[in-house]
C-alpha cells in the first residue's frame, strides 16, 4: 500500500500509536531497529534519524560510524499484537551522511542489483518465498528445548499438529499486516511448518520474508513456544528451506514464458536457469551461509545436493512448477531461512542476468532421482554438487567475480571475514559427537 508522510502522521494519531520502530537488516540477516517515541516522527520521515553504525554486524569502523535511516514510508505497519502503547514500524534504508546510500547495506545492494536489470529492460523480479520453521517447547524459564510440540507430518491436521493454534494466529497477525497468505500446513517433518504468502517485487518479497520471521517468532512466543529458522535443527528428519519461486517481467510481459516452445519456456529463462546453475556453487555462501545449512543439503531430505533441473522432479537444485502464461516462474530450492532476503536475491538476479548477457547454454534436464545416481552417472549428465560445508562454500565466493560484484566491496570483504571466523570456530570446537565415537574407544 502506498503511504505518504501525512498518511502515516494521521494514522498514527488514530491508532494510538506511541513508538516506532526504523527497522533495517545487518550483512548477516539480523533485523536491527532503532525505536523513537512518536515526538520523533517528523524528524524520521525527513531523513534526520541518524545512528551509530559501528556497533552494527559488517558495518563500519568507528572513526566513520554516523549513519542515516531513510524509511520507505509503504513499509508503514501498526503491530498487530500490541494493544496498549502501540508500536509502528519502518523499513529503512541506511545512508551515509553525505547523502549516499551505504554500499554494505543489503537492501540498498539488492536495489542496486535491480537498476542494472531495469538496464536489461527488466521492470521487476518477481518472488515467492516458502521459508519453513519448527515449533519447539520451551522451559520453565522460557529458553528453547529440542522438544517437538508436535509429531505431526505433511498436511495433518488436529490432534496430531498441535501448532495449529499458533500457525493459525501467526497467519491473522499476517494478514493483519498487509499480508496475502496462501496457504498454511504442517510439514513433513514432527514440528515443521510452513506459511506461503503471495509473491511480491523483490524488495517488497525480501521486506515480507524479514517481517515473516519476526512475526512468526513473536506469536510462537505468546503461545510459549519457540519458532527456529535453523535449516537443520533434528537429525533424521527433513530440515527446513527457503524455496524461491522466480520470474522476471519487462511491463506485464513474464519474460519466462514462450507458449510455442513445448515446455512452455523462453530462451530467457532458459539463460537464467543456466545462470543460477554456473554460480550455483559461489552463491551457495550467502543462500546456505551458515554450519548447519550444509547439514541440510544432503540426500534422502528432499533438499537438493545436486546442480541440475527438472519439470517435476524434487532432487535437482532448481524446479519448473507446471503453472504456465503470468504465472511460469522458476523454483529455486536450496536456500534456506538463515539467508540473508536482500542479498539472496541480490546474488540470484546477478547470476541469472549474467546468464542472459552471456546466452549461457542450458544442460539437459534430469528427470531421473539424483539421490540413486551414481558418481559417474551424474558426471555424464554434467551434474556437480552443491558445495559441502561453509568452507567449500566460501571458497567458491572468493574466486567468483560475479557473485563479488553483486556484493560490492563492502559487503564482499566483510561477509567472507564474518564467515571465515564463524567456520573457524566451528572447526576448532570439540563437539559431542566426538566425544560419543572416541573418548572410549582411544
Amino acid at each position: 500500500m502506498a503511504y505518504t508522510k501525512e498518511d502515516i502522521k494521521r494514522i498514527a494519531i488514530e491508532q494510538d500509536v506511541r513508538f516506532i520502530r526504523l527497522q533495517f537488516t545487518d550483512l548477516l540477516g539480523a533485523i536491527k531497529n532503532v525505536e523513537i517515541p512518536i515526538s520523533q516522527l517528523d524528524k524520521a520521515l525527513d531523513n534526520k534519524m541518524m545512528f551509530d553504525g559501528s556497533s552494527i554486524e559488517g558495518y563500519v569502523r568507528i572513526e566513520e560510524s554516523d549513519m542515516y535511516l531513510y524509511p520507505d514510508l509503504d513499509s508503514w505497519v501498526i503491530f498487530p499484537w500490541v494493544t496498549e502503547n502501540r508500536i509502528a514500524r519502518l523499513i529503512c534504508d541506511v545512508y551515509m551522511p553525505d547523502g549516499t546510500p551505504f554500499s554494505g547495506d543489503p537492501r540498498g545492494i539488492l536495489k542496486r542489483v535491480l537498476r542494472e536489470a531495469e538496464k536489461m529492460g527488466f521492470t521487476a523480479m518477481n518472488v515467492g518465498p516458502e521459508p519453513e520453521f519448527f515449533l519447539f517447547k520451551t522451559d520453565e524459564r522460557g529458553e528453547p528445548t529440542i522438544e517437538l510440540n508436535d509429531q505431526g507430518g505433511y498436511f495433518d491436521l488436529a490432534p496430531m499438529d498441535m501448532g495449529e493454534n499458533c500457525r493459525r494466529d501467526i497467519v491473522i497477525a499476517l494478514e493483519e499486516m498487509g499480508f496475502e497468505v496462501e496457504a498454511s500446513h504442517h510439514e513433513v517433518a514432527p514440528g515443521q511448518h510452513e506459511i506461503d504468502f503471495k509473491y511480491a517485487d523483490a524488495i517488497r518479497a525480501a521486506d515480507q520474508i524479514q517481517t515473516f520471521k519476526l512475526v512468526v517468532k513473536t506469536v510462537a512466543r505468546l503461545h510459549g513456544l519457540h519458532a527456529s529458522f535453523m535449516p537443520k535443527p533434528l537429525f533424521g528428519v527433513n530440515g527446513s528451506g527457503m524455496h524461491c519461486h522466480i520470474s522476471l517481467f519487462k511491463e506485464d510481459e513474464n519474460t519466462f514464458y514462450d507458449e510455442s516452445d513445448e515446455l512452455g519456456l523462453s530462451q530467457v529463462a532458459r539463460y537464467a536457469m543456466a545462470g543460477m546453475m554456473k554460480h550455483a556453487r559461489a552463491m551457495a555462501a550467502i543462500t546456505n551461509p551458515t554450519v548447519n545449512s550444509y547439514k541440510r543439503l544432503v540426500p534422502g531430505y528432499e533438499a537438493p545436493c545436486y546442480v541440475a533441473w527438472s519439470m517435476s522432479n524434487r532432487s535437482p537444485m532448481i524446479r519448473i512448477p507446471a503453472s504456465r502464461g503470468l504465472s511460469t516462474r522458476v523454483e529455486l530450492r536450496n536456500p534456506d531461512p538463515t539467508a540473508n532476503p536482500y542479498l539472496t536475491l541480490a546474488v540470484i538476479l546477478q547470476a541469472i542476468l549474467d546468464g542472459i548477457k552471456q546466452q549461457l547454454p542450458l544442460q539437459s534436464s534430469t528427470d531421473g532421482n539424483i539421490y540413486r545416481m551414481n558418481e559417474e552417472e551424474r558426471a555424464e549428465g554434467g551434474i556437480v554438487s552443491l558445495p559441502a560445508d561453509l568452507k567449500e562454500a566460501l571458497d567458491e565466493l572468493s574466486n567468483s567475480e560475479v557473485i563479488a560484484e553483486a556484493l560490492g566491496d563492502h559487503a564482499f570483504s566483510h561477509f567472507y571475514e564474518l564467515k571465515a571466523i564463524e567456520w573457524d570456530m566451528y572447526r576448532t570446537q570439540v563437539h559431542q559427537w566426538e566425544r560419543d565415537q572416541y573418548l572410549s574407544q582411544y
